[in-house]
């Protein structure tokens, strides 16, 4: 039985990865623990070491589909409402990631006999990394995100981004997976061998819960912006313009009370395409009578409040093509009402791949036409970094899950955002998990860059973030309400993060890369001489 247990076998090798993936799925916020349980992401990838160590090399391919499809499918259960495909995409991409990882922790295992969890811990990370680049780049699952709520570990951040932070979640895995490798019975005695390496972690792990004790800003004299968050609880994807009517009196009638409790709210926050018909189209191109007064409507009502007000838009805008006819392209957007103006758009820059975004029609037209066919509304894509000047604030605006990126706030507090803003829809998961899994990462966004953050979702979870990642206030999810705050608007430290991004993953994966590249040479030159 314990051979089984250890990895040995065949079955024992799949049973420790389901083991794996139930405690991955558990680390972050769930449907059974909606908080998660970050202490179990110290321990989660524990099972997949002895996986690694006993499996064949033909094994690990196999391994990583199954560990990659399985683990996601239960982490990001809450995809399925999200679009047909979505919850079997997003399991398959990490499915395939997972066949090229499993050889590489191999690969580590193998060229460095001694302390190979060293390395290990370093792929990982340089995989965490990878996985948010690109046209796929997807941010959920990172093992620092676990950890939201231990705000003296997270404020490292501000210095190595969410990478610091996952390397040091990540290392206990790996190092007990190895230790365990040598049998229950003897880890007391593997660990005696390692203390060395245990005390560089404990010390490390001292200086890092040291410096987030003393870097936390002090933001008890900078001004304050007091803003009253909407969430009307209304999804707009389920559409008709009966709907919209009713998802913007809602808004205008939750933004009236929060005016009429708080006569001094500077500003009022509603979510991404909180207004969906197309304020630019309607009033210069579109013919539909009905959505052009509710355009009217809105604009008449924006006008009659002395307050700013930041919403979320459908973009639409006349395009030419060679021929000289007119179509239309959309954005997911954002407006900002100020003094009787309307400002912007903000326009969305990173869309979510495959349900808003697929710049690959040419070269595979029939998934473009599967997802066409699958009723996907896709947008075009932004790339301006907008910073709206309030006048007392300067604030930029993050459309839904743009706050899981850390380079997309860096680069609009580099541009002189004192504030950052997101609009969020999560409301079409119906799933409070979902939304707390969304906000718990943003949080990281506020502590990379010291600079509050707050959130306007339409369904959950409302919230605003102090610079330090403490969560000030929140709703609860999928209830009409509204979220009156005020945030400081500190700007007095530029931080080593939003001066270099993301240097700390480029190190660590350079690292990895060289490591693996030279242990392979030393490898097959000690082999070559054998042979002679």
């Amino acid at each position: 039985m314990r051979v089984w247990c250890e990895g040995r076998t065949g079955g024992g090798r799949f049973c420790l990865l389901v083991v794996s993936s139930v405690l991955f799925a558990l680390s972050f916020p769930n449907h059974v623990v909606l908080a998660g349980i970050p202490l179990l992401a110290y321990v989660a990838l524990v099972p997949v070491f002895p996986v690694v160590r006993y499996g064949r090399w033909i094994e690990m391919p196999f391994y990583g589909i199954f560990y990659g499809f399985l683990s996601y499918a239960l982490f990001n259960y809450w995809l399925a409402p999200f679009h047909p495909l979505a919850i079997i995409i997003v399991p398959v991409i990490y499915a395939t990631y997972f066949l090229m990882v499993f050889p590489l922790l191999k690969l580590a295992d193998v060229l460095f006999p001694r302390r190979g969890y060293l390395v290990q811990t370093l792929v990982w990370i340089a995989y965490e990394y990878l996985k948010t680049t690109g046209f796929l780049g997807y941010a959920y699952g990172i093992m620092g995100y676990s950890q939201y709520a231990f705000l003296p570990l997270i404020q490292i951040a501000d210095v190595t981004g969410v990478w610091g932070v996952s390397l040091l979640v990540v290392f206990p895995s790996a190092f007990l997976g190895w230790g365990l490798m040598h049998g229950v019975h003897r880890l007391r005695e593997w660990c005696a061998k390692e203390r060395w390496v245990i005390a560089g972690y404990g010390l490390l792990l001292l200086v890092v819960l040291a410096y987030g004790l003393f870097a936390p800003v002090d933001y008890s004299t900078a001004p304050r912006w007091k803003v009253a968050l909407v969430q009307h609880d209304k999804d707009p994807w389920k559409g008709g313009l009966a709907a919209y009517r009713d998802g913007l009196e809602r808004l205008m009638r939750l933004s009236d009370e929060a005016l009429e409790e708080d006569p001094g709210i500077e500003a009022v926050v509603w979510s991404e395409t909180a207004f969906v018909p197309s304020i630019y189209w309607h009033l210069h191109v579109g013919r539909d009578p009905e959505s052009t007064a509710l355009v009217d409507r809105l604009l008449t009502y924006l006008d009659s409040r002395d307050t700013v007000f930041v919403f979320g838009n459908d973009d639409g805008r006349p395009v030419k093509d060679a021929q000289g006819r007119i179509s239309r392209v959309d954005y997911n957007a954002v407006y900002v009402w100020k003094d009787g103006e309307l400002l912007g758009p903000y326009r969305k820059i990173h869309l979510v791949p495959f349900t808003e975004h697929f710049p690959y029609e040419r070269q595979f037209p029939a998934i473009y036409q599967w997802l066409k066919n699958a009723d996907t509304h896709f947008w075009e894509k932004g790339s301006d970094y907008t910073v709206f000047d309030l006048g007392k604030v300067r604030i930029s605006t993050l459309v839904c899950f743009e706050d899981t990126f850390g380079y997309l706030s860096r680069e609009f507090v580099r541009r002189g955002a004192e504030v950052l803003v997101n609009l969020t829809n999560d409301s079409w998961s119906g799933l409070p998990s979902n939304a707390m899994q969304h906000m718990t990462i943003s949080v990281f966004r506020a502590v990379e860059n010291r600079r509050s953050l707050v959130r306007s979702t339409n369904g959950g979870i409302t919230t605003a973030v102090s610079p330090n990642g403490e969560i000030l206030a929140t709703l609860p999810p999928f209830v009409q309400d509204y979220l009156v705050c005020e945030v400081p608007v500190f700007t007095g430290r530029t931080t080593l993060y939003t001066r270099w991004g993301d240097w700390f993953a480029w190190f660590v994966l350079a690292l990895a890369s060289l490591l693996l590249a030279g242990g392979l040479v030393l490898h097959l030159r000690t082999r070559l001489l054998r042979s002679r």
